[in-house]
């Protein structure tokens, strides 16, 4: 599929609508999911009511009882405890603070980001950037690197890369009115996933959630991947 086709397909798309599709770009093969951010419940799911962390998409589903779990991803790294590594917000509530100083890992690659929720916008920030502008966010999941950075990739990807792992993460349009959040169904460098959200899903900035781990879940297209129990999650319910 063309890189304007399926722009045009995801820009298109109904309101109150999770549009989900398999799309091949460069030799490499990725599943997106483009999200109406103003009218969809688009949020971010760690812990149930007790305090426990849920850790699994049947457990986000059954969570989620006044509606039906439509999409779901992985969204940002966590410690054994699963646990957030970075700055995590979820229903107004800080559970961890921002985290602005280099580090170990892909998530203290810098520049790292936030992915913001407010109930009608999906935004991205580079981490300073958040922290100067201070925005009110009612979910926010810190994590990194950022692959898209005001239209340019991370200065630190490399073009001849070696590593390669399955991947997820999530772009937002300029006026934040949609997410696509995207995950590589094949091993893919930082180089190859953050040009597929720059040059293919045309879209201003990205951040990456994580690898290996990189799971997603799908009504749209009967899919439920399986595996570690994970930490902070992204989903739809409806």
């Amino acid at each position: 599929m063309r890189a304007a086709a399926f722009a045009l397909l995801w820009m298109a798309a109904p309101a109150a609508a999770v549009t989900c599709a398999d799309v091949s770009y460069e030799g490499n093969s990725y599943t997106t999911c483009s999200v109406d951010a103003v009218t969809e419940d688009l949020r971010l799911f760690l812990r149930d009511d007790e305090g426990a962390v849920l850790g699994s998409f049947s457990a986000v589903d059954d969570f989620a009882d006044e509606g039906t779990l439509v999409f779901a991803m992985n969204a940002g790294m966590y410690h054994d405890d699963r646990a957030p590594v970075g700055h995590y917000i979820e229903n107004g509530i800080e559970e961890m603070r921002v985290i602005p100083n280099a580090g170990p890992g892909n998530f203290g690659l810098l520049p790292n980001g936030v992915f913001c929720l407010t109930d009608d916008a999906a935004q991205i920030y580079e981490t300073l950037d958040y922290l100067d502008k201070t925005p009110e966010c009612r979910d926010a999941t810190q994590s990194g690197p950022m692959l898209v950075i005001d239209g340019d990739l991370h200065p630190r990807f490399l073009v001849d890369s070696t590593s390669r792992y399955l991947r997820n993460g999530v772009g937002t349009t300029q006026d934040g009115a949609t997410a696509v959040f995207a995950i590589s169904n094949n091993a893919v460098t930082f180089h190859e996933f953050g040009s597929f959200f720059r040059d293919f899903l045309k879209l201003p900035n990205a951040l990456y959630f994580d690898g290996k781990v990189s799971r997603l879940y799908s009504t749209d297209l009967r899919r439920s991947d399986f595996g570690f129990q994970l930490g902070p999650m992204v989903g739809v319910v409806e």
